[in-house]
């Protein structure tokens, strides 16, 4: 099997006290990566409360010794180049080297929700290329750049602390220009089907994956890049296949992501709004069965 790194994702939801367990969880039962995501709104969290991506990230460093620490992903719609360097090169600091840091275009609700407008994809997709562009030109030590609809100028302080080197890169995409820029820029690119994929059959769903990795595999070939020097990642449980509901599903699942040349499956942690909830002994047994 050359799936490589199993993960999981704790959603943000309740107070940091609520949240801390399942990190120390996922630390203690293996696995790989475990990440929060970044909304500032979001449909399965209604009247919840959504804590902050770095802030979280920054307490789990300090409550985990082993597993990594990622978002999944940070948005593009209220995130921008200079601040966002500045606060994955924290986390990555505090996490002595950890921080996997996802970054995405976004939803359109949080771009309603931080500047009241609800962005149409043409320019959310502009923007997260100038993010994702901006961001490595600040970790390249630029004082000054330009994108097509963000820029920074008379930046004067280093990129990043003493000895701390930049985080592994992972970006969401799944139509042809965000593949493109992930085949360019990213270490590591994730998809979870994208938008409409959630209303899928398995089949159906399981077909899409593919096109969607053959698709990587021709955007890396134009980008001059060989796919496997990007590590493909999979999100699985937020539409119909749903891998955690027992140790079967679970790797059934890892097995039909390995067919299609991912190297990282991710799955929703067991206390999961939206219906995703699970058993951790799923979680435990399955991981037990995949290593």
């Amino acid at each position: 099997m050359t799936l490589d790194r199993i993960s999981v994702v704790i959603p943000p939801v309740g107070p940091w006290r609520a949240q801390e367990r399942w990190y120390r969880w996922a630390d203690d039962i293996g696995y790989d990566v475990a990440y929060t995501y970044d909304h500032l709104t979001h449909a399965t969290a209604p009247g919840m409360w959504l804590s902050e991506a770095f802030t979280t990230l920054t307490a789990a460093a300090g409550a985990t010794e082993r597993v990594r620490l990622g978002t999944l992903v940070a948005s593009a719609v209220f995130r921008t180049p200079v601040t966002l360097a500045r606060v994955a090169m924290t986390v990555q600091d505090i996490a002595g080297g950890r921080l996997v840091l996802g970054l995405g275009a976004g939803a359109p609700t949080c771009a309603l929700a931080d500047h009241g407008v609800r962005d149409e994809p043409r320019a959310m997709a502009a923007r997260f290329a100038d993010v994702v562009r901006g961001y490595s030109a600040v970790l390249d030590g630029a004082t000054d750049w330009e994108g097509s609809t963000l820029s920074f100028h008379g930046l004067e302080t280093i990129a990043a602390p003493s000895g701390t080197p930049r985080p592994e890169l992972l970006l969401a995409a799944h139509g042809p220009r965000a593949l493109a820029l992930a085949a360019t820029h990213a270490d590591t690119w994730n998809t979870y089907g994208g938008p409409g994929s959630t209303a899928l059959d398995a089949d159906e769903y399981w077909d899409l994956l593919g096109r969607q990795a053959d698709g990587f595999v021709r955007a890396c070939a134009e980008a001059g890049r060989a796919p496997t020097s990007v590590r493909r990642s999979l999100l699985l449980g937020f539409g119909r296949v749903r891998p955690t509901t027992s140790v079967g599903e679970y790797v059934a699942a890892a097995e039909r992501a390995d067919a299609l040349g991912f190297d990282e499956l991710v799955v929703y942690g067991p206390d999961s709004p939206a219906g995703m909830d699970s058993d951790p002994a799923v979680h435990e047994r399955a991981l037990s069965r995949l290593r």
